[in-house]
């Protein structure tokens, strides 16, 4: 009757699951989807805890603690801007968690002088394998996007057919510890080859693809713990491990789509990926890049009748979204149409921008996705450009050499008139010029994100 009620319980957190995924699909019910996740998550523990098969409440308890005393830290301190890093940490951690609870099932059970069932070993290899790639790869994205590590990718000669090897090897001993699932140090053998494959995976992925390989990281945290959901015959971790696996795989794909890359590039570590060359900085900017001031910039905003915000990682950084809320207000108190234009990867993390606009109560109607908001650039009197870079860079669609070739982009080149905020010319992840910043009708405003709108909202009233 126990064991009846507990996959009862498990059941409802999946299904609770399954409905927090579908409202996180939208800004308006992202929210409401958190609270029903964590009530799922909160549905599992409890059901989890009711298990006598568990160890000891007291050491429970103890985790507990430390964990939750670790993880308040964290979110107290940890700033928006840095949430990818701390993605990065949370699916490491996961990988990690995975490796240890299987490798503690193995030990456990020959301790006992039980053999493990077929299907344990199975999932055992995979927890070590999977869980090792992912807490080491997790560590090296970390490492790329805090600029401990240069963000560029790191490659050297026969990488490619070292990943292999290392795939090769992991395998095997993968298949060796199911054929001989008493020898403890074929598991711990594969965890360390899998971990020099969970590095060498991630060196030689850029910084602007970083955003992808956290979630394909994400996605492999889910299957581990799936895996792992098995070596301990739970049926909830099974379920949410899944969930997080197919969900991690899909968001990664439509990034790629988003980015025009190549999924097998980033499963692969580089594979197939070209060495892209364009022009340097100084052939794009030399003599062409018109600073303006926050007054001559009012004066052609206070004609426009449709105005475009394009907000990116600069907007962030600067925790700006608040005073871009009262600039777009007062534009709106004036007569002026304002919408908001959001790439699907602008920041570091999808939906960023999202989040950072809904905070700053933007009306959800005015935010645009990018394939609603490119056909009206056109007809777009001002795009503003607050921090975004490689989102807007035309190089995209008119260099088939750049690095970002192909890659689907705002079209705010195509604004009568277009504004960029940003604090200098240095370039975005992908690491190359942008040639909008040198732009016939393009004004460019150097200064702190959030510094420079609050001028430019003062300068417009001083103009009414």
């Amino acid at each position: 009757m126990r064991a009846a009620l507990i996959n009862f319980a498990y059941l409802v957190a999946a299904t609770l699951f399954v409905l927090g995924f579908k409202g996180l699909s939208s800004p308006r019910t992202a929210v409401r989807a958190n609270m029903i996740g964590a009530l799922g998550m909160l549905i599992a523990v409890v059901a989890t805890l009711l298990d006598r098969g568990i160890v000891s409440y007291g050491v429970i308890l103890a985790g507990l603690g430390a964990g939750s005393a670790i993880g308040a830290v964290l979110a107290l301190n940890i700033r928006m801007t840095a949430m990818p890093q701390m993605v990065a940490l949370l699916n490491g951690f996961g990988g990690g968690a995975s490796v240890l609870v299987a490798g503690s099932a193995l030990l456990g059970a020959l301790a006992l002088g039980q053999a493990l069932p077929y299907q344990s070993s199975v999932a055992t290899a995979a927890s070590g394998i999977i869980g090792a790639v992912t807490f080491w790869g997790s560590l090296v994205a970390y490492a790329k996007l805090q600029e401990l590590v240069p963000g560029r990718p790191q490659a050297f000669p026969g990488q490619q057919i070292l990943n292999g090897g290392l795939r090769l090897v992991s395998l095997l001993l993968g298949a060796w510890l199911v054929r001989e699932p008493h020898a403890t140090g074929l598991y711990w053998g594969l965890v360390i080859v899998a971990s020099v494959l969970g590095v060498t995976s991630v060196l030689p992925i850029g910084g602007a693809d970083m955003p992808v390989v956290i979630c394909l990281l994400n996605s492999y945290s889910g299957l581990a713990a799936c895996a792992t959901g098995f070596v301990l015959n739970n049926n909830g971790l099974i379920i949410a491990g899944s969930l997080v696996g197919a969900s991690g795989i899909i968001l990664s794909q439509i990034m790629c789509k988003a980015m025009n890359r190549s999924l097998a590039n980033v499963l692969f570590g580089g594979l197939g990926a070209e060495v892209a060359t364009g022009p340097l900085a100084d052939e794009v900017y030399a003599g062409k890049v018109k600073a303006a001031s926050p007054q001559e910039i009012a004066m052609v905003m206070e004609t426009a009748r449709r105005v475009v915000i394009v907000p990116g990682y600069g907007m962030a950084v600067s925790q700006a979204q608040h005073a871009v809320r009262d600039l777009a207000r007062l534009l709106e108190s004036r007569g002026t149409e304002v919408e908001f234009g959001i790439h699907p990867v602008a920041g570091r993390m999808p939906g960023h921008m999202n989040v950072l606009l809904a905070e700053a109560n933007i009306p959800y109607e005015k935010v645009k996705e990018m394939s609603e908001i490119n056909p009206s650039f056109e007809q777009t009197d001002v795009a503003l450009v607050i921090g975004a870079n490689d989102v807007v860079n035309p190089s995209a669609r008119t260099d088939p050499k750049s690095p970002i070739a192909g890659m689907p982009i705002l079209d705010v080149d195509k604004a009568k008139t277009v504004v960029v905020i940003k604090r200098s010319l240095s370039p975005g992840f992908a690491g190359i010029p942008n040639p909008l910043f040198a732009a016939d009708h393009t004004l460019m405003l150097f200064d702190d994100g959030k510094k420079a709108v609050l001028d430019l909202t003062a300068a417009l009233k001083e103009a009414t």
